[in-house]
């Protein structure tokens, strides 16, 4: 209380607020999946109950409910906490700014204004009385600062300025106000209404008490029906403040409304508060308060001062939370790791479908220089299903090119690729689901001994089924080799494929053109191709709807041992340092522009233009079928190749085979390579050809003008 010439004015208890973490959490995804930059205010909803401690006030709280689900949509919390003894629900509004500058640049005082005439609106047209609940509405400014999980946030809860101020005539707990009988049943009314899952969440209403003590309690618009009856009349409110001498902020409203409705000059108020959850008279206030109704109140023609902003420490500051301290770190990764890909969402790239890349289970063959960065792009795509498949173990000379492994990996004559692959990954983002797989492709020319056909098969099986139960597959094994029975098995299956291989300055990324028989079991072999058709197989072709080719659909020789008779710089990938990290970031693009494109792997190649561009219409892009670049020329251009006939990986003759004889006709393929070729046409093919050069080399030996062509 205060005193000024022998006058006591009336003071209230600040409004005082706290947020749940799960606020800002929600706030959070709100803002990076759907809001993006937009600033536009959104509807929420705080909550508050009367004071339940003698010594603690009730705060205005803000949970994860208190944002709705939909930014323009209304908050789901007062459908959820409706009825709920310890909540009352209060409509606020929130703006949240884009940045910092943003957030202090605010006009704070055009936004309270604003708030306040919906109040006084409110009171205006009798929405008050109805829904008492309108006489708290609050307002919450704030920037999320998502780097580095720190929330800038201030409150203001508008409060109508009564001029001149209501003066004080008494204020004492309420169980010496009322007589015993009074009390008795006043309790009891308040105790039956809080357990209402009608009134118990209304925090503004009339008490009335009968000449027989009979205390009644009743909706604010009771108030024409009960003021001429000879009743004692309060107006209660939920009251959050603990103190024994002043009421808390939610009267300033309500006494607004009652000078302005009912033009009262005399008011008498209850300050309804509890202990445990029931009616405590003796915490509880009963005050008297003269009211002067100013000046244009009566005929509502003036907007009424407003005041509100929450005091931090004293001072008209706003203040910060940090979170990124108190998170549990697996969540705090898990939001930051995608944080990249959202802002993506905001502004470039709006269609950009994180599911379809969480989701994505991609295989990756070989965990060498290629794996290693191929691995991380994925990550840094938000792809979290990785599988590595590898048999060598980490050498001293990795760690420098092979971005997974570190020096303690190679001790001990070195661990395990695939395991050591798979573990770093889960050391750099703990919720990415890594597995290494440790098993050697079999592989042409490298045949097998009839004691080995067994475990061969096995491995076989094994391969087959990682491929199946994948999306995608990357083949980035050394040798050409490697690539063959992987290749076939996803033609077979149908699956992406996208090849990585390096020269030493130079190199060739590309995605496997779709199988020839879809990822349908029944199928119908094709009679063999005439030379002529095979020929024109292997040439590119302008029309775009054909089919295109796989990483051996160029190749005219069925692939055989590259390392045996081979020094060591002929055996080993030795390569520019830069090549690897370019050709699998090149490699994961493929992939993405795959997953995004509406024809998925039937998608056409694309050729970039002259001028940098291309014919796509798609969000990433044009989506390339081969991409071929040279360091030394610090070039790259885009190739189409598509399918051929002849192909010893991807064609239907061969996949054909394979399907009638299964393990057979791969055991037969790596023992005797040249029997792809038989099968294939290309022994034909080169039959063919090397007659045709004798016929061509026998003519022009006999042409007298030779020189002069």
């Amino acid at each position: 209380m205060a005193e000024n010439e022998n006058t006591r004015l009336l003071q209230f208890a600040p409004f005082q607020s706290a947020v749940d973490e799960g606020f800002w959490r929600r706030l959070s995804s709100l803002k990076l999946d759907t809001l993006g930059i937009d600033q536009s205010p959104i509807a929420i909803t705080g909550f508050y109950a009367p004071c339940s401690h003698a010594q603690v006030s009730n705060h205005l709280t803000l949970i994860a409910e208190s944002l709705p689900h939909e930014p323009s949509g209304q908050s789901s919390a007062s459908a959820v906490t409706r009825g709920n003894r310890n909540r009352c629900p209060v409509p606020g509004i929130l703006y949240n700014t884009n940045t910092l500058e943003s957030f202090h640049g605010l006009d704070k005082q055009r936004l309270l204004k604003a708030e306040a005439k919906k109040i006084w609106d409110d009171i205006c047209s009798g929405k008050a009385e109805e829904d008492g609940a309108v006489l708290s509405r609050f307002l919450l400014i704030s920037f999320a600062d998502l780097k580095k999980w720190r929330f800038h946030y201030w409150f203001a809860f508008p409060a109508l300025v009564l001029d001149p101020p209501a003066t004080l005539i008494d204020l004492q707990p309420a169980s010496q106000y009322f007589s015993l009988e009074e009390a008795e049943s006043l309790s009891a009314a308040c105790n039956a209404r809080r357990t209402s899952s009608v009134m118990a969440d209304v925090p503004f209403f009339l008490v009335t008490i009968s000449s027989n003590s009979h205390a009644t309690v009743r909706p604010l618009k009771d108030w024409e029906a009960c003021k001429g009856d000879g009743q004692k009349i309060l107006f209660g409110f939920y009251d959050p403040c603990h103190l024994p001498n002043n009421p808390g902020w939610p009267l300033r409203n309500f006494l607004a409304l009652i000078c302005s409705r009912w033009n009262l000059e005399k008011v008498r108020f209850l300050c309804y508060r509890e202990q445990h959850g029931y009616a405590d008279l003796g915490l509880s206030l009963v005050g008297e308060v003269l009211l002067s109704v100013p000046q244009g109140w009566r005929d509502h023609q003036s907007i009424p001062n407003a005041v509100g902003w929450e005091l931090n420490r004293g001072k008209k500051i706003s203040r910060c939370i940090r979170l990124a301290e108190s998170m549990d770190p697996m969540r705090l990764a898990i939001s930051a790791a995608d944080l990249n890909l959202k802002l993506m969402r905001w502004r470039a790239l709006p269609s950009l479908n994180l599911n379809i890349l969480s989701t994505t289970r991609c295989l990756l063959l070989g965990a060498g220089t290629l794996g290693c960065q191929v691995a991380r792009m994925l990550m840094a795509w938000g792809v979290r299903k990785i599988t590595l498949l590898d048999s060598g173990r980490v050498a001293m000379s990795n760690p420098l090119r092979q971005s997974l492994y570190t020096f303690n990996d190679c001790l001990n004559s070195g661990d395990l690729k695939a395991m050591a692959a798979a573990r770093s990954l889960k050391q750099i983002f703990p919720a990415v689901e890594a597995e290494g797989i440790v098993m050697a492709i079999p592989m042409p020319g490298h045949p097998v001994t009839a004691q080995e056909e067994g475990s061969v098969v096995e491995d076989c099986k094994r391969l087959q089924d990682l491929i199946i139960s994948h999306d995608a597959v990357f083949l980035l094994t050394d040798t050409r080799e490697s690539r063959w029975l992987p290749t076939l098995f996803c033609s077979n299956a149908n699956k992406i494929t996208i090849t990585a291989a390096l020269g030493f300055d130079s190199f060739v990324v590309m995605r496997h053109g779709a199988g020839p028989f879809g990822s349908s079991s029944d199928y119908k072999s094709e009679d063999e191709n005439t030379l002529a058709t095979s020929m024109a197989n292997l040439s590119p072709s302008e029309d775009g709807h054909r089919q295109l080719g796989c990483y051996f659909c160029n190749d005219v020789v069925a692939p055989i041992d590259s390392t045996a008779n081979r020094t060591l710089d002929q055996q080993c990938t030795v390569t520019r340092p830069g090549l690897a990290p370019i050709a699998s970031t090149l490699a994961v693009e493929l992939l993405v522009g795959i997953l995004h494109h509406p024809n998925g792997i039937l998608a056409p190649g694309e050729v970039a233009s002259s001028n940098g561009g291309g014919s796509s219409e798609q969000p990433l892009g044009i989506l390339p079928h081969q991409i071929r670049g040279s360091l030394s020329q610090f070039s790259q251009m885009t190739l189409v190749g598509h399918s051929s006939s002849s192909c010893t990986a991807c064609s239907s003759s061969v996949v054909s085979e394979y399907r009638n004889r299964g393990m057979d006709f791969i055991l037969q393929a790596i023992n005797h390579p040249a029997y792809l070729e038989d099968l294939t046409g290309l022994t034909e093919l080169m039959r063919s050809a090397t007659s045709f050069k004798l016929d061509w080399d026998n003519e022009t030996d006999s042409d007298d003008d030779i020189a002069e062509i």
